[in-house]
């Protein structure tokens, strides 16, 4: 990993952690114990370094969904996207969602890109074999349903609509999952869903 990289990769790391304003350059370069001055011969400002830093980020992301495709069925999958999705809410601190809204707005529209364009086409792709596969109900609109489902991404991260005083981002992520699938399984599909999260770590509402 070169220097550039372990900037990125710190810089990324302290950002989930106290959010974006809480650090600084200064942080990043004691934390990597390097000068200030060499970040900048890589980055012109702390801005760039947000922005690369989620583009990273978000890479390493699509990594990790791309490799849920080949799982048993289309609600394993899903809720599999939802299990990864609800992992990194658990270690991001809330202010950086803000943060980045507020004051990084090309890295903001980096996370943007990727929720509305590559989670919304997998999203699609899912609901179409799911239907395929007899656990999701015919009728259905995925491109209506994807656009939902990202859509109650943005909500749950949502500090007007769900203050942080008053819900968790998790748990309300999950009980608006939770809604979601519902909504579409079959009964064959409820069931899938039922026992795969009896076999893996999801917290979960009152199922239907």
């Amino acid at each position: 990993m070169d220097t550039k990289e372990r900037i990125l990769r710190e810089g990324t790391a302290l950002f989930k952690k106290y959010g974006v304003r809480s650090v600084t350059m200064d942080d990043i370069a004691r934390e990597l114990s390097i000068s200030k001055k060499t970040i900048y011969q890589f980055f012109k400002d702390k801005d760039e370094v947000v922005t690369l830093a989620m583009k990273d980020f978000i890479e390493q992301e699509k990594e990790e969904y791309a490799a849920l495709i080949d799982v048993k069925n289309a609600v394993e999958e899903l809720a599999l996207i939802t299990k990864c999705i609800l992992e990194d809410l658990d270690d991001i601190n809330p202010s950086l969602i803000f943060d980045l809204q507020k004051y990084h707005p090309k890295a903001w529209a980096i996370i943007k890109e990727f929720q509305n364009n590559f989670l919304r086409k997998a999203v699609v792709r899912n609901i179409e074999n799911g239907i395929k596969e007899g656990i999701f109900r015919d009728g259905l609109d995925p491109e209506v349903l994807a656009v939902l489902r990202v859509q109650q991404i943005h909500m749950a991260c949502d500090n007007q609509l769900f203050p942080l005083d008053k819900f968790s981002i998790y748990d309300t992520h999950m009980k608006l999952f939770d809604h979601y699938i519902n909504g579409i399984v079959t009964e064959k599909g409820k069931e899938y869903y039922n026992n795969f999260l009896r076999q893996i770590d999801i917290p979960t509402t009152n199922h239907y």
